[in-house]
């Protein structure tokens, strides 16, 4: 019996003895267990420029290396997309479908997010490479970084040390460590410095290609693409060029065509793609890029194609870059077009000219112009349209400088009145500094703008004593503003010739260096240095001779301008309605109505290069050629006013008649304007 008491007690020993084991192994005070589940989190930029199947082991590799014993991997999220993306966007990309990827994904970095926020996930802490694959943005960084300390879970980076005491059961761990916050956040800091100055200096690599004269993309309608061998020996052996524009010879003229039109025509581009598509031959329409899904090429011109070369600043022979901001869909960036104050233009011409600046600069604002207004004369094609009007486009509100509309007023026993009116609204005009001065509506009878037109066409613009109201200097010259942009460009082309001469100098005095590959790579360099120089100085020498032009057209001032205009006995009102636009456009005519000065106010501008389009006009009017002779007049120095006919007013044949633009003809002063 004394034996086996003595073994029983032995037994309840050994049992208390295993049980308080087990108590200190399960303390209360000690919540980190045995075995710790983290979830496995990787980022890699984009699948162009690194390889994935590479750089998502390589970081898993890293975390292995850094956890410590206890330490599980259970789950691996990963993404290819960049870390600068909005939240929002980040593990929307399928990228990783396209690769081999020897370890096994559980999802994107929003499926992680997403179970961080339950109650039965799998794993109790997060671990990464380094903190800058959570996010390049140290904003977006720190917020993934505190919506998973809210649902429990600890983030830790193997290359910041992992801490076995910062994970709990719970996954959260005690207070944060000061060091560890400051050199995590001082990371994050550099992390984003770095992404600003990579973008910084490669925002300085494309302005020096631009000035240097090279091109992005694909040429311009109207360019080919000269081929150069890529300066940097890498780039150059993977076949890697850069380009420069050369004129295509098909497609240049047609350029320099569309801007004419534009320029001096005034054509909206709906019409200018009308004109191109009557000879398809002539006029070859542009191809589109190509794209992987479908082909926009419809093989004829159109507005929109016509609107993109009219918009390009390229054809003026400098290079320009970043006219467009880039859609970035996978970081929630709009692609847009950039306001031209963040154009970057090359300092001087780096490839032949299409088009002037002066044109360029001309046929910009005939959008704003023309906006909502057809060029043509035709009527209006919706269903319900029965007329159209003679100055539609042309006659504007002199108070709220708005076209004014056409609108007609039935009458049953005498024929209809045609009017064009200005109405206001208060909920769209009320902020306006105009709106308190403008009357509600106001209207003004095509009859009496009828009466003014052909009266200031026929004596101020094709009459026999034009010249006689005129204003100013007899000898006035036309300045162009373009002497500074001359000397310029008369000083590059002698910087051109210096160095073609020292490179030909040091052609002469080279000493070879032993090795013939060196001097044969000397050699050409300095070949291709004096070709360079030869085609740009080319490309300057044709913009100066075009400068040249513009600044002494057809006659060297304003009176020998004017006096280049047929003398012809016209009246405009009896063309049709075609040929009185085109002579209109031809001429840029202005019409502004004020309302409480009861005047009209006609202006049009005479242009060198249209003086040929507007004698033809003339022509084709009359019937016969225009008479070119000179008017029975004489101007001695600055004032003309003592040869102007008797009761009448001098005024400038470019801005608008002097009497008969605020009173009516024979009304004996007063103004008949209702």
């Amino acid at each position: 019996m004394t034996a086996v008491a003595d073994e029983a007690d032995n037994m309840d020993v050994g049992i208390l003895d295993w049980l308080m084991q087990m108590a200190d192994q399960h303390r209360p005070n000690d919540d980190v267990p045995t075995i710790v589940p983290v979830a496995f989190l990787a980022r890699t930029s984009t699948e162009d420029r690194q390889d994935p199947t590479l750089a998502i082991p390589r970081q898993l590799d890293s975390v292995n290396v850094k956890l410590p014993p206890g330490f599980v991997i259970v789950a691996h999220f990963y993404d290819i997309e960049s870390g600068r993306a909005l939240l929002d966007l980040r593990g929307q990309s399928d990228a990783y479908q396209a690769f081999d990827i020897p370890v096994p994904r559980d999802g994107s970095i929003a499926d992680l997010l997403a179970e961080a926020q339950r109650p039965d996930r799998r794993f109790v802490a997060v671990v990464c490479e380094s903190i800058e694959r959570i996010a390049r943005t140290t904003y977006y960084g720190t917020k993934i970084e505190h919506e998973l300390e809210q649902a429990g879970v600890a983030l830790l980076a193997a290359d910041e040390g992992i801490d076995r005491d910062a994970v709990r059961p719970s996954g959260t761990g005690g207070p944060k460590n000061a060091t560890s916050v400051l050199t995590r956040r001082v990371k994050q800091a550099i992390s984003e410095w770095y992404v600003l100055q990579m973008l910084e200096l490669s925002w300085k690599g494309f302005m020096q290609h631009t000035a240097q004269g090279w091109n992005i993309g694909k040429p311009p309608y109207g360019y080919i693409g000269e081929r150069h061998p890529h300066p940097v020996k890498a780039k150059r052996e993977e076949g890697i060029t850069k380009h420069r524009l050369v004129r295509d010879p098909a497609c240049g003229p047609v350029v320099t065509q569309i801007f004419a039109w534009r320029a001096l025509e005034r054509l909206s581009y709906q019409h200018i793609a009308d004109r191109l598509n009557t000879d398809l031959d002539r006029y070859p329409p542009p191809v589109p890029v190509k794209r992987e899904s479908y082909n926009t090429a419809i093989g004829a011109w159109t507005s929109t194609a016509v609107r993109d070369i009219l918009n390009n600043p390229k054809y003026t022979g400098y290079m320009v870059w970043n006219r467009r901001k880039r859609s970035r869909p996978d970081r929630g960036v709009k692609g847009r077009v950039n306001p031209p104050s963040e154009w970057v233009w090359s300092p001087s011409v780096t490839h032949e000219p299409l088009t002037t600046r002066a044109y360029f600069d001309a046929g910009s604002p005939v959008g704003r112009y023309r906006q909502g207004s057809r060029s043509k004369a035709s009527t209006n094609a919706h269903p319900k349209t029965k007329r159209s009007y003679r100055y539609r486009s042309y006659i504007k509100c002199d108070i709220c400088s708005r076209r004014m509309f056409g609108k007609t007023r039935q009458r049953k026993t005498r024929p209809d009145d045609t009017y064009y009116a200005c109405v206001t609204k208060r909920e769209h005009h009320k902020n306006e500094m105009w709106y308190e001065i403008h009357p509600p509506a106001l209207t003004v009878n095509e009859d009496i703008v009828d009466t003014f037109v052909a009266r200031f066409f026929n004596e101020r613009v094709f009459g026999a004593h034009r010249l006689d109201y005129l204003e100013g200097p007899a000898d006035e010259p036309i300045r162009s503003g373009t002497e500074a942009m001359a000397a310029a460009y008369a000083r590059q082309i002698n910087d051109l010739d210096a160095a073609n001469k020292n490179l030909i100098l040091s052609l002469q005095q080279m000493t070879s260096s032993g090795d013939p590959e060196i001097d044969a790579q000397w050699r050409t360099g300095i070949q291709q240095q004096f070709a360079d120089n030869a085609k740009r100085k080319q490309v300057l020498a044709a913009e100066l001779q075009e400068l040249a032009k513009a600044a002494q057209p057809k006659g060297a001032g304003t009176r020998e301008l004017v006096d280049q205009l047929p003398h012809v006995d016209l009246n405009v009102l009896d063309l049709p309605d075609e040929k009185q636009r085109q002579l209109f456009d031809a001429f840029q005519l202005e019409i502004r109505y004020d309302r409480h000065l009861q005047r009209i106010t006609l202006r049009v501008a005479v242009r060198a290069e249209m003086v040929d389009v507007i004698s033809q006009a003339a022509a084709e009017a009359t019937g016969k050629a225009p008479r070119q002779r000179q008017p029975q007049h004489k101007t001695e120095g600055a004032d003309a006013s003592a040869s102007a006919p008797a009761g009448q007013i001098r005024s400038h044949v470019l801005r608008a008649p002097g009497r008969i633009r605020t009173c009516a003809p024979a009304s004996g002063g007063r103004c008949s304007i209702p």
